[in-house]
């Protein structure tokens, strides 16, 4: 079988369509020398393994030999896994943006060959349809326009090329008060679906990152409609068909306001953040059903997303994806024919069932049911969901010897650094050392299989890493060092967090305007160096990177950190009025900054009485505070409000401060408790 330059490359997607009859090439000098060489347009194609369209768009058009003839004749062809190199996506979404067309994958975009953009789409079908022109039809129009037409190339690559500039110099501004973050959870509030949850209409994604601004909202005001709306969310999610009822785990979103029908992907970082918002909840409401969504959302990632070395052997971190498709058909590993459960259980068991999760003849779906429990949410007694969950573990064993969804195991620095964050404060919640453990381990690959000399690379499979690290990659590396930092008090990890911190400083800082460039200094592949602050399907760098300050700010009381904060916001915060949807993370961090509640326990580790004041702690669930646990006798930084307060006798004993200034020391949980709930 033929195979085409892709063939060498390690990305599971690139590797998909190594054997396409289309001379593809990876992004990189050579292709990029060849373009400018030919004097050929580039047509680049971006999508990722688990896109269900790009598959489609594969199958209809890269697989056909007489549009890939067309291609090769024309274009330099280009093909781009957006998960290896986001910041190349990023660059050329927004190029379609500027063009007036809405976003996504696969991204299917022209280019000079100069790499400059000059028009583009997303899924084009391969002969007309859906109101679209075929891909035949675009790739003849669009060469005989680059020959043809040079004028009109001309002025489509400068005006883009004009509009993508400015998009990476964003507005400024000043510091985000109390008052404008309430009107902005108010207005966030008001686009929420009172019925179903979530932010509009369909389709659905989960939005953590607007979710946790309203759920702070509600610690920091008790406004209960932000709780409100936060928790309508997350259990309708949580008992939806964009939940995996078998094997746990959330899909990428849902095709429906209702939650029912999602693109079966499950993404490793969607799950990151709901692990995090599934702990809040649980720890506010004691809910049992955020508990098992937890509970069973770890499980998934344990046995199924440990991502394995060249030899076959786990390594401890976390595989990026899990595809929406087995069999060439999306969903079919997921969802079920009524005739199915029957034969897998007994009558009375199938009945509670099929009731319970919405299974009848005809199905929910396409004919087929997706597990959920819309219908109702409302979690019954132990007693029955004892022998829901029994059935439930009987047919994923059935479900297992399907054949499985494809796999992309490539291990992505900031998506770890989301799960190695999100499950170290659950495990530490939940009192879980398993997952803690877990956190450790895939912490540990990350930091020296992926580091070199204090900067990370974005990428690595099977024994091969790629791509220099982004600002991505080191925000939330540096978070999930600042997160074990607090449950461990392990110095090793603070001390990594400032090496990745004075990096990102070194390499990706804007020293004129402030704040962060997506892409290090010496970057030498792209046409723009975007800086935004703009939340995607994970949280911004810089948003992560004024959380990072404000809690080193608050670990240290080193001002230098609270004003590298600062200026931070305030390099963005002339965006807000336009569209501070986009901003909840960097709106979030601020909220961190200004109203952190420092817990410092003092004591042994492992005594009984300083666990008695860590399990008060444990069981707080506010998102401000910044934990430090000490042992008698370490010296806190001078500039650490609660430096030089000894205590006064060898029983452990907590301080609480606020605005740096401390409590007290207190010996007793209980008024351990009292403080951190005034």
């Amino acid at each position: 079988m033929q195979q085409n330059r892709l063939a060498g490359e390690t990305s599971p997607y690139l590797l998909q369509h190594q054997h396409n009859p289309v001379d593809w090439h990876p992004w990189g000098p050579e292709a990029l020398a060849l373009a400018k060489q030919t004097g050929k347009p580039i047509l680049l194609s971006v999508g990722y393994a688990a896109c269900h369209w790009c598959h489609v768009m594969a199958h209809e058009s890269f697989e056909n030999e007489a549009i890939a003839s067309v291609m090769n004749e024309h274009f330099i062809n280009i093909k781009v896994d957006r998960e290896e190199r986001p910041d190349l996506d990023a660059i050329y979404q927004n190029a379609l943006a500027v063009l007036g067309e809405h976003g996504g994958w696969p991204l299917t975009m022209f280019l000079t060959p100069a790499a400059e953009p000059f028009w583009g789409g997303t899924y084009f079908p391969p002969e007309p349809r859906y109101g679209r022109a075929g891909f035949p039809q675009i790739l003849q129009a669009v060469s005989a326009a680059y020959v043809n037409d040079t004028d009109r190339i001309t002025t489509n690559v400068q005006a883009i090329g004009q509009a993508l500039e400015r998009l990476a110099n964003p507005a400024p501004g000043g510091a985000i008060t109390d008052a404008e973050q309430q009107q902005m959870a108010h207005r966030l509030l008001r686009e929420m679906d009172p019925v179903n949850g979530g932010l509009g209409r369909a389709p659905k994604f989960p939005q953590p990152t607007a979710l946790t601004l309203l759920w702070r909202q509600w610690q920091r005001n008790s406004d209960t409609a932000c709780r409100d709306a936060a928790l309508l969310t997350l259990t309708r999610m949580s008992q939806g068909g964009i939940y995996d009822h078998l094997g746990g785990g959330y899909a990428r979103y849902s095709v429906d306001e209702r939650w029912l029908a999602p693109h079966f992907e499950k993404m490793l970082y969607d799950n990151a953040q709901l692990l995090d918002l599934l702990t809040l909840a649980h720890l506010e409401t004691g809910s049992p059903l955020f508990a098992q969504r937890r509970e069973e959302t770890v499980s998934w990632l344990l046995r199924e997303m440990i991502a394995e070395d060249a030899n076959g052997q786990p390594t401890g971190a976390f595989a990026a994806t899990l595809d929406a498709d087995s069999e060439g058909e999306e969903g079919r590993f997921y969802v079920w024919q009524e005739s199915q459960i029957d034969d897998l259980l007994e009558p009375d068991d199938a009945a509670l069932f099929k009731r319970v999760y919405d299974v009848g003849a005809t199905g929910n779906w396409e004919g087929k049911t997706i597990l959920n429990r819309l219908h109702s949410t409302d979690w019954l007694g132990q007693e029955e969901e004892d022998r829901l969950l029994a059935m439930r573990q009987k047919l994923r064993q059935a479900r297992d010897q399907r054949v499985w969804p494809g796999w992309d195991d490539k291990v992505l620095s900031d998506w770890n650094g989301l799960m190695i964050a999100a499950l170290a404060r659950s495990g530490f919640a939940a009192e879980r050392q398993d997952w803690l453990n877990a956190a450790r381990k895939a912490f540990e690959f990350i930091a020296t299989t992926l580091d070199e000399n204090g900067r990370l690379f974005h990428s690595w499979r099977r024994g091969v890493r790629k791509h220099k690290g982004t600002l991505d990659d080191h925000a939330n590396m540096i978070d999930a060092a600042l997160a074990l930092y607090q449950i461990d008090s392990d110095p090793r990890y603070l001390d990594q967090a400032l090496i990745w911190v004075a990096s990102v400083e070194a390499h990706f800082r804007d020293n004129a305007k402030g704040g962060f460039f997506t892409t290090a200094a010496d970057a030498d592949d792209l046409i723009v160096r975007a800086k935004n602050a703009h939340d995607t399907a994970t949280p911004s760098g810089n948003g992560v990177m004024v959380r990072n300050y404000a809690q080193l700010f608050h670990l240290t009381g080193k001002d230098a950190y609270r004003q590298a904060a600062a200026t931070c916001i305030a390099a963005f915060t002339g965006e807000l009025e336009r569209n501070f949807f986009a901003l909840c993370s960097l709106i979030n961090g601020s909220d961190l900054l200004n109203h952190a509640i420092q817990v410092v326990v003092v004591g042994s580790p492992g005594a009984p009485a300083t666990k008695a004041l860590m399990d008060i702690v444990r069981r707080s669930g506010d998102s401000d505070i910044v934990l430090q646990q000490i042992s008698p006798g370490f010296n806190l930084p001078p500039e650490h409000p609660a430096a030089g307060k000894s205590p006064s006798d060898d029983r452990p004993l907590a301080f609480v401060c606020r605005n740096q200034t401390c409590s007290l020391p207190m010996h007793d949980p209980a008024a351990l408790e009292s403080a951190l709930g005034d």
